[in-house]
């Protein structure tokens, strides 16, 4: 076993699907140029020594294009992974991933396919309200795209994999803080043992972060670190936390977030995104349909608020859902 950062998990999971299959390639801004960084975060980092330029394109400052081209190649037989250097930039291609990226498969009766991925950094991290979005709730609303959230290296790594050889569209997010990319400001240690040998995560199974009887606290991506370190005092209160990382969105392990439901009866529901239309709410809505006798007292929600994402340090920090937030909705939903 190695300790692999996210990036590092990345890039060797693309390295080992490009020596596998000839189909795939990568294509983005600034990811094979020549004493560069290997894309924002370091992931392709080299791999355009090993692949060329033919596989590892480097395109003009055009999400829309990226997209296109994307689709194209894939819908001809290839395997595009498409990089987009910051999320919200990923609005300049909505036409062609909500339009003919997800739609097409379905028009065509099974007949054409799309199995391309589309990395996405999300998450605030310093860089103003333009590059801080989490727009992982505009793609769960799509039939058609499979949304995923890796919150670790060996996650990160299983379910792009998946991701690659899956012959649909994948939205595959990654939290800027949990690259592991030296010279960045991160405070969260996302490295995780990574086997030597090849694996796959499955999509639609989550992940038992820890075993808890008293709540069920569902968290993706950044907002995992904060729920543990949470779950940690709590447990100094008498309060144990069973904390579930669904790992995807789209398809969603409905099973495993019911059977805890049911068994602790209380739930909380945390992201980074704000609070209105995020996927929390669709979660929120999916249990109390589905265990809603189960449930000792109403469910929260631990988001951001319902603003633009602050510049200024002190009030991003402000702006993010922290500890002392989860730990607050703890102890409400427990009637303390």
């Amino acid at each position: 076993m190695r300790r692999l950062t996210v990036a590092e998990a990345l890039r060797e999971a693309i390295r080992e699907e490009m020596r596998r299959d000839s189909t795939v390639f990568c294509i983005g801004e600034d990811i094979g140029i020549k004493g560069g960084w290997g894309g924002a975060f370091t992931v392709s980092l080299g791999l355009s020594e090993e692949f060329g330029h033919l596989r590892i394109l480097d395109t003009p400052i055009s999400e829309l294009g990226i997209a296109g081209v994307a689709v194209g190649a894939a819908l001809m037989g290839m395997r595009p992974i498409a990089d987009v250097e910051y999320g919200d930039f990923i609005f300049l291609a909505m036409d062609q991933l909500i339009n003919n990226a997800a739609k097409l498969r379905y028009m065509s009766a099974g007949k054409l396919k799309v199995p391309m991925v589309m990395r996405i950094p999300v998450g605030a991290s310093g860089r103003g309200a333009q590059h801080a979005q989490s727009v992982e709730s505009y793609f769960i609303h799509v039939p058609g795209l499979k949304v995923v959230c890796p919150s670790n290296a060996y996650d990160a790594k299983g379910l792009l994999k998946t991701a690659i050889r899956d012959d649909n569209p994948v939205m595959f997010f990654e939290h800027k803080l949990l690259y592991g990319a030296k010279g960045r400001r991160e405070n969260v240690d996302a490295r995780a043992e990574v086997p030597q040998e090849e694996y796959l995560i499955p999509f639609g199974v989550a992940d038992i972060k820890r075993r808890g009887s008293h709540v069920t606290i569902i968290a993706t991506l950044r907002m995992v670190y904060t729920v543990v370190s949470a779950a940690e005092k709590l447990k100094d209160e008498g309060i144990s936390v069973e904390i579930i990382d669904p790992r995807t969105l789209i398809p969603l392990d409905k099973d495993t977030i019911l059977k805890s439901v049911r068994k602790t009866n209380h739930a909380v529901i945390v992201h980074e995104d704000n609070l209105t239309g995020g996927w929390g709410a669709e979660m929120a809505a999916f249990i109390s349909s589905e265990a809603f006798d189960y449930l000792d007292a109403p469910l929260k929600r631990v988001c951001a608020p319902d603003t633009p994402v602050p510049f200024a340090p002190v009030m991003e920090n402000y702006w993010v859902p922290g500890e002392a937030d989860v730990i607050r909705a703890v102890r409400e939903v427990m009637g303390g």
